[in-house]
């Protein structure tokens, strides 16, 4: 008996460890637009995010209109992307790792699936440990007390923050889906409140100079036209690949969508008026920054600290709790699960799954302020994505041009046999085209003749992996 033949018409998810690669059923197609908002605004509203988004207005050497522009460049092509990488989630109501077995077979798609865990599971462990700084210093503000002698780079307190903030991740994948989106949803607007709380603050410390220092930002009375084109094109590489990892597996969110207008709405919202908003806060609270304290400051924690606010400093740490928890979520424990699960989904359910991501976790967010970031594993992570990024094209091309969006269920889930088992649960032309495309773009990372392309390496590797796989992949497709 196929998986498919024994779980997917119960349509039941992961609370009684049922298999989370399931379809979902109607009763589960509960996300609006807003929970869909929400998954973009959390994945942007980290500290990683808002240190990004602020430093664009300073390091790249453009007017701050020209950088705008770039963002909601960014945001609309995002956008465009995911609609396209959502839609058979939403309409089948399957992961990313069963959208990958009709272009790549049964077990080949076991392969992307790895892989986008494998980064996942990485980075889930690293924000654990990120938001467990947010509670320490929530600790310390409230009592005073700062953990005495460190253990592995950490005091006694730094530790219960940790252990304690890694519980709480399993306590809310441990309820299910439905959690998950309860989280998010009051996430993504509190740091929103507390971003413009900041705003306000810094405002009424600038003696209402915040306008006018945001306005200097603005200004680039130096730059030429090439400069400024220059700098558009680098920052929406830049914010590409800061999404490059959601767009290829967004079809794990989009199939809890009530419908596809309910998916659009929300990554309308979600990705430009998203980024519009943010990067106007994260502009103003630099703005004000700049006035108040003499120096343009990216980084919002030490704002924070900067004002010698203990309630404010109480507020941020709940705040950037909230958001590295957030982004957590979504950028990294979901993608996470489904990989792992989609090794073995018969025997892995979605609560094992968590688990198994969890005790990476444990050991990589433990070790990591020790030993794992002294070992300059950024290179290791970047080859990761940049060999996700022929996957998207394939998939795309696959789905619209080959099968023109039609697909067997019975068949996705028919491990022995069925229209993508191809050789042995293996599609060729699609792992060829894979591997081709793959090699150019980590070339992009390691050979300095093309270091001018690593921003742009996941855009190119998509559109030659798409390119390659519809050359040698439309005769093997069953439709």
């Amino acid at each position: 008996m196929t998986e498919h033949h024994h779980v997917a018409h119960g349509g039941t998810l992961d609370p009684e460890g049922h298999s989370t690669l399931n379809p979902v059923g109607t009763d589960e197609k509960t996300w609006g637009w807003f929970a869909i908002f929400n998954i973009w605004a959390n994945d942007v509203q980290s500290l990683f995010g808002y240190s990004l988004v602020a430093s664009l207005f300073i390091s790249y050497g453009v007017g701050g209109w020209t950088a705008f522009a770039a963002l909601i460049v960014a945001g609309l092509f995002v956008m465009w992307m995911v609609n396209l990488s959502g839609a058979a989630g939403e309409k089948y109501g399957i992961p990313y790792p069963v959208l990958a077995r009709a272009s790549l077979g049964t077990e080949g798609a076991k392969l992307p699936a790895v892989l986008r865990a494998t980064v996942a599971v990485f980075w889930y462990g690293v924000q654990v440990y990120f938001a467990s700084t947010a509670l320490a210093l929530l600790i310390r503000s409230l009592t005073g007390i700062h953990g005495g002698d460190e253990m592995m780079g950490l005091t006694a307190i730094d530790w219960l923050s940790f252990v304690t903030v890694w519980a709480f991740h399993i306590a809310i994948f441990w309820r299910g889906m439905g959690w998950v989106e309860t989280f998010l949803n009051i996430a993504g607007p509190f740091v929103y409140l507390v971003m413009i709380g900041l705003v306000i603050a810094l405002w009424q410390r600038s003696d209402g100079q915040l306008l006018s220092a945001t306005a200097t930002i603005f200004a680039n009375p130096e730059g030429t036209f090439a400069s400024e084109f220059k700098g558009f094109i680098a920052i929406v590489g830049t914010m590409v690949a800061y999404f490059a990892a959601v767009m290829i597996n967004f079809s794990d969110f989009s199939r809890y969508a009530k419908d596809r207008p309910a998916m659009l709405m929300g990554n309308l919202a979600g990705l430009p008026l998203n980024m519009i908003l943010f990067s106007a806060l994260a502009l103003l609270t630099t703005g004000g920054a700049a006035v108040v304290f003499g120096e343009e400051i990216i980084n919002p924690t030490e704002i924070v600290e900067r004002t010698d606010s203990v309630l404010l400093g109480i507020i941020a740490a709940i705040t950037f709790f909230a958001a590295t928890v957030g982004i957590n979520l979504v950028a990294n424990f979901i993608p996470a699960v489904n990989g792992i699960a989609n090794l073995a989904p018969e025997k892995i359910s979605f609560r094992m799954a968590g688990l198994i991501t969890s005790g990476f976790a444990l050991i990589i967010g433990g070790f990591w302020n020790a030993f794992i970031s002294q070992f300059g594993i950024s290179g290791f992570v970047n080859t990761l994505g940049a060999t996700l990024a022929p996957i998207f094209g394939i998939m795309i091309v696959d789905y619209y041009l080959h099968r023109n969006q039609k697909l067997d269920l019975d068949d996705l889930y028919e491990t022995e046999g069925g229209r993508y088992h191809y050789d042995n649960g293996w599609n060729g032309a699609a792992v060829k085209a894979f591997g081709i495309a793959a090699i150019f773009s980590v070339a992009t990372v390691w050979v300095p003749w093309f270091a001018f392309l690593s921003g742009y390496n996941w855009v190119i590797g998509a559109l030659l992996g798409g390119v390659l796989y519809n050359m040698m992949g439309r005769a093997n497709v069953k439709v």
